[in-house]
């Protein structure tokens, strides 16, 4: 992409490096504003977590994950060894660090901050799905609730207290309560273990793969160019942006969006104050022989189950990426096993489209989304949440770039303004 001349002061052209869902819907949404766009991805459409992830749109559920929550929780899978996530075996120093200076109020700080600056995301994530497919991105959405399952009503209360949280930060709620009959209408697939659960309603879901493609072909379709290259650098000046292929020319444009999902630092690190830890997940399918219509949470576990073309698309163990990682079967098999207390009637042994990944998620929990230097954004952070708050962060980064002026919504997300020790209150 040639020219880094721009109109009224905003940008005509933009190189946006990574084609997940939030590259992508930055992308399209700075198409919508006239920009002319170049997508560049080492890989392809939605080869990271855009396509391994439960393909969840749930504001009532976008908890932020933050390293040092996930932290006490492998710190407890030491003393019980069959819990499915691990604590790696070396720490990074910026992490070790975090989880020492994080007391009680620090981390509750932290977290009612992340809360409520996710819930401004959310206020136009569904909105934002459906401009998408008003306008041409091919996929279907379905709205469902999502039923979180439970072995006791005391686990049931302590799933409230959650929501009553994110509820208190200004997120819209609706959960019903669900036993006996009720419950098992909904759940066919709920085992006798289960005596409680908890709708909750006004969600919806996607099958991500076919989402992100979609979302790319509209793009392509829209006039942008796609190139396929592993990129080593991006710096920007007053000038505009240049993105530095690993072979290969120099590619030149007005502004340069980083949204590379897990491998976020690698080319965005130099300007970041916070550091970004990756997190790995896993999922897979599974047959069923009782029909299942919406999605399942299990909390206690962390695992989410999603209809797929008749079968359960099942996701979770997230854990703090390790430097020698158990190989991907490991975990698979630990979250089939802790699940199939939970569920009856699916062939756990008839798994099938195994993914392992990666997402990125910053020490706070709240994605990083804004300008770093001058001709230079990022999208990236948001943890599990990637898919759901995708395309609203596309449709505010794009708003940004093309105006010059940071909404509102993305103050809490910007990177300049970030620091480690803002990140622990």
């Amino acid at each position: 992409m040639g020219g880094v001349e721009s109109i009224d002061g905003g940008p005509r052209s933009v190189i946006v490096v990574g084609a997940g869902v939030a590259g992508l819907s930055t992308a399209w949404f700075l198409q919508e504003r006239g920009v002319d766009v170049t997508v560049v991805d080492r890989t392809g459409v939605a080869a990271g977590a855009s396509w391994g992830n439960a393909g969840w749109i749930a504001p009532a559920l976008t908890f932020p994950l933050q390293p040092a929550g996930v932290l006490r929780d492998e710190w407890q899978a030491v003393r019980e060894p069959a819990m499915p996530p691990q604590l790696p075996s070396t720490l990074g120093a910026h992490l070790g660090a975090i989880f020492m200076q994080l007391s009680p109020p620090h981390r509750r700080a932290s977290s009612q901050r992340a809360l409520r600056a996710g819930v401004a995301l959310n206020e136009d994530c569904i909105e934002a799905f459906d401009v998408l497919i008003a306008n041409g991105v091919d996929a279907p959405i379905t709205d469902a609730p999502i039923t979180a399952l439970f072995r006791s009503t005391k686990e049931a209360q302590r799933m409230l207290e959650s929501l009553q949280q994110l509820e208190n930060a200004g997120q819209p709620m609706y959960v019903t309560a669900l036993s006996g009959a009720a419950l098992r209408e909904q759940v066919p697939l709920a085992s006798p273990e289960v005596t409680a659960g908890l709708n909750i309603n006004g969600q919806r879901f996607v099958d991500p793969r076919r989402f992100v493609e979609a979302l790319g072909r509209s793009v392509m379709a829209r006039g942008a160019a796609m190139h396929r290259l592993e990129v080593d650098d991006v710096h920007g000046s007053n000038h505009g942006a240049v993105v530095h292929p690993r072979r290969g020319d120099p590619l030149t444009a007005d502004a340069a969006v980083i949204a590379t999902g897990d491998r976020l630092s690698r080319l965005a690190g130099r300007w970041l104050r916070v550091p970004v830890q990756a997190q790995s997940g896993y999922s897979f399918t599974v047959p069923v022989d009782r029909p299942i219509l919406a999605p399942i949470y299990l909390p206690d576990i962390r695992v989410a189950c999603t209809p797929y073309k008749g079968a359960l698309r099942v996701s979770g163990a997230l854990e703090l990426r390790r430097r020698h990682p158990p190989h991907p079967r490991e975990r698979v098999e630990a979250i089939a096993a802790d699940a199939s207390s939970l569920l009856d009637g699916v062939d756990w042994a008839a798994r099938s489209n195994v993914w392992a990944g990666a997402c990125a998620v910053p020490p706070d929990g709240r994605p990083l989304i804004g300008e770093l230097v001058r001709g230079v954004y990022v999208a990236g952070g948001h943890g599990m949440w990637g898919l759901a708050h995708g395309p609203v962060t596309g449709r505010l980064l794009a708003e940004q770039i093309t105006t010059g002026k940071q909404p509102q919504a993305l103050a809490e997300f910007d990177p300049r303004h970030r620091t480690l020790r803002h990140a622990t209150r």
